[in-house]
């Protein structure tokens, strides 16, 4: 995230949270860079994953990374986590949803890539 998103000006009195992926090199020369074309390839042309608020953005992106590169860590315990964390963040039908869109693109990342 750019550090002008974080101008305080521009949100007053906004509380900012964050959250950080540790990620190995071994782990970003396997092609984490890749994901925002896996994401669009996976949910299709007509998907307009830039058009998606920024917490499905962040979410998406990070679960795609975890269902490409993480093969011993279980679809559900990937989606529960990211329903949990969301949930903060989400309104119910929005949970749903994002619910949804977990489960087609982890099914499809893994499939794609056994």
């Amino acid at each position: 995230m750019p550090i002008t998103d974080l101008d305080p000006a521009q949100n007053a009195g906004a509380l900012y949270f964050g959250e950080g992926h540790y990620v190995t090199p071994d782990d970003a020369a396997a092609g984490n860079d890749d994901n925002n074309d896996e994401i669009n390839r996976v949910l299709g042309e007509d998907f307009k994953f830039l058009n998606l608020d920024k917490v499905f953005q962040v979410i998406l992106k990070s679960a795609s990374y975890e269902f490409l590169y993480k093969p011993n860590v279980s679809l559900k315990i990937i989606i529960n986590e990211y329903l949990n964390a969301s949930n903060f963040f989400l309104e119910d039908s929005q949970t749903k949803y994002l619910n949804a869109l977990l489960d087609n693109l982890g099914k499809n990342l893994r499939k794609s890539n056994a």
